[in-house]
């Protein structure tokens, strides 16, 4: 969604009480954000799990992250989490009497992605051959205890799973969020025409950030609106 003018006027605000350093920093992290992959987590009860996946997420450049809670609320840890958070976009699916699954999946597939399922069942693709010039790749993680629900892996496109080669038949899920994401972001960095945010997208960030990183942004605004009406 582009900006309406007051909000351009906004950016233009803000840039003043943001240094040269921060702002050529920003300017680099908006370079290599992307939205052609993201992560969906179903039901993930474990608050330091939760926050190494979002921590692990925003390092690797991912925008946005979908959370999906059928049975496990959202929960994070501060320490694990790094301040990590404030930098994304959290979807969260918990309404009350819906299958939020259902609902997330709906949502992905209306902004065109390929829903793949980390599971590791035989007919899993090998998360290396995930082809990533067919489209958006959402990979989406279950909970610590069962994996994926039911409706999941009846209902996404593919499953995808990490090659393992010990008695061991799983990883921790910030573990196996890490290696997925290693390994698809390090094949969009080989295409960087495919994977970038558009003009508008980075502006809308750059505006985003700026409310974060501005000391008392909020009272800016109000009286920096109040000057243009």
């Amino acid at each position: 969604m582009s900006l309406t003018s007051k909000e351009h006027l906004l950016v233009q605000h803000f840039a003043q009480y943001v240094s040269d350093h921060k702002k050529e920093f920003i300017q680099k992290v908006l370079s290599q954000r992307t939205r052609h992959v993201t992560v969906v987590l179903e039901d993930i009860y474990q608050s330091q799990n939760a926050s190494a996946v979002v921590r692990t997420c925003e390092c690797m450049g991912l925008q946005d992250i979908h959370i999906i809670e059928n049975t496990s609320a959202y929960q994070t840890n501060s320490r694990v989490l790094k301040g990590s958070n404030k930098w994304l976009n959290l979807v969260r699916y918990r309404s009350k009497n819906t299958n939020n699954t259902e609902v997330c999946f709906q949502h992905l597939r209306k902004q065109r992605y390929t829903i793949y399922a980390a599971d590791p069942a035989e007919e899993g693709i090998p998360i290396h051959d995930v082809d990533l010039t067919l489209g958006k790749v959402a990979i989406m993680f279950g909970n610590e205890l069962h994996g994926v629900s039911n409706f999941a892996s009846g209902q996404c496109d593919k499953k995808v799973k990490i090659p393992m080669y010990g008695f061991t038949e799983s990883l921790n899920i910030s573990v196996s969020v890490a290696i997925c994401l290693s390994t698809l972001i390090s094949k969009l960095h080989q295409c960087p025409w495919m994977y970038g945010l558009s003009d508008e997208e980075k502006e809308e960030l750059t505006l985003h950030w700026y409310r974060k990183i501005v000391r008392k942004s909020d009272v800016l605004e109000r009286e920096f609106l109040r000057t243009i009406q």
